[in-house]
């Protein structure tokens, strides 16, 4: 309990520190997600339609996900240096495939029964998309953009090691100067965050949830 005290010290000693650190963590999270908002989304409907389209990009962005989010931050070093260009590329790499996948599957395993009622009701493509696939597939997207948000959210602290700030930088000075307490006041906010965006996200998802008939 002395640690935590401790921490909370540190914190109300630091109340500048510990909100400009907190606003760039925000930032580290935002725009990765957005940007991979902008560009999973579509090209995961487009892989939905497309097996080829499917295979290049699926397993393109699989494969980028299995290279560890620090290593991404050094190789992008030599071209943009110890900067927040470099985090938000190594972020968006590791946002953009739960978002990608999650809305190929989403799109991909509607019923085609029910597409193929909707066409037959007389409704164009736009409408049959924007009022029959995008309400089915939205709950399957949302559990994509959470696991996204989560990953995120605890990787941005990794941003500290090039110096583009964020949480991670209470966590990278506990370490150097051996105290947990510091420690503390970076990794306290960091899990309140993740876990603020599971919660939200998941009701989010049992909200956009079809009723079962």
């Amino acid at each position: 309990m002395n640690i935590f005290l401790q921490a909370y010290e540190y914190a109300a000693n630091n109340p500048e520190d510990l909100m400009k650190a907190l606003q760039e963590h925000l930032l580290l999270v935002a725009v990765p997600l957005a940007i991979s908002l902008v560009v999973g989304l579509p090209l995961g409907w487009l892989s939905s339609r497309s097996a080829t389209v499917s295979t290049i990009v699926i397993n393109t962005f699989n494969s980028l996900r299995v290279i560890p989010s620090l290593v991404i931050l050094f190789l992008a070093i030599p071209y943009f240096g110890l900067s927040f260009q470099s985090a938000a590329i190594a972020l968006t790499i590791l946002a953009m495939p739960p978002i990608l996948i999650s809305t190929d599957v989403a799109f991909r395993t509607i019923d085609p029964a029910i597409v193929e009622a909707a066409y037959g009701m007389g409704m164009l493509p736009a409408q049959v998309l924007r009022q029959i696939e995008i309400p089915l597939a939205l709950p399957a997207i949302v559990a994509g953009i959470k696991t996204a948000t989560v990953e995120v959210i605890a990787s941005a602290t990794l941003a500290a090691f090039i110096g583009a700030g964020g949480l991670g930088s209470s966590i990278v000075l506990g370490f150097a100067l051996y105290d947990n307490s510091v420690l503390l006041v970076g990794a306290i906010p960091v899990a309140i965050l993740a876990l603020t965006a599971e919660v939200s996200l998941s009701a989010l998802q049992r909200f956009l949830q079809p009723p079962v008939t």
